[in-house]
């Protein structure tokens, strides 16, 4: 499964996007702010143009796990309930750590990760939770089927 996150309204504060997937437009999202780094970018570079929960991660290609619990959201009914904890995960994202695909309106709660839903109103997306609930269905499915997950984001 390919995933396809273009940036493209980027703003201070916050990044909005369109994601497609295998080619077929799926959502908006929101990321924290776009600040030009790119996954070839060296570490340091990155780790100095970063600002902790403020800064969207680099542009690049990641492969997306599907089989990680995580910490933060294990323990949350709703998310416990709905998917044991086991969040999409992206990998091996230079310069940050935890990169995950989850619900949320705005940037605050972003922390690099990425909210999926509709842009309806400026500065957010709502249906959050609904467009990650159809996302996250698509993405296991695609998992138990043994495909490879990938995002690219330009």
């Amino acid at each position: 499964m390919r995933l396809l996150l273009e940036r493209r309204w980027k703003k201070a504060t916050y990044t909005i996007g369109v994601l497609s997937v295998d080619g077929k437009l799926f959502c908006n999202t929101i990321e924290d702010r776009d600040r030009g780094l790119k996954q070839s970018d060296a570490v340091d570079w990155i780790r100095a143009k970063k600002v902790a929960g403020e800064t969207a991660i680099p542009k690049g290609t990641y492969r997306v796990r599907m089989d990680i619990v995580s910490p933060k959201y294990a323990g949350v009914k709703w998310y416990k309930d709905f998917c044991g904890g086991l969040m999409p995960r992206l990998m091996d994202v230079p310069g940050f750590d935890g990169i995950l695909i989850h619900p949320g309106n705005t940037a605050l709660a972003s922390w690099g990760c990425i909210l999926p839903g509709r842009n309806t109103k400026v500065g957010q997306v709502t249906a959050s939770r609904d467009t990650w609930k159809a996302l996250y269905k698509k993405l296991r499915d695609a998992y138990r089927a043994g495909e490879e997950i990938t995002i690219t984001i330009v």
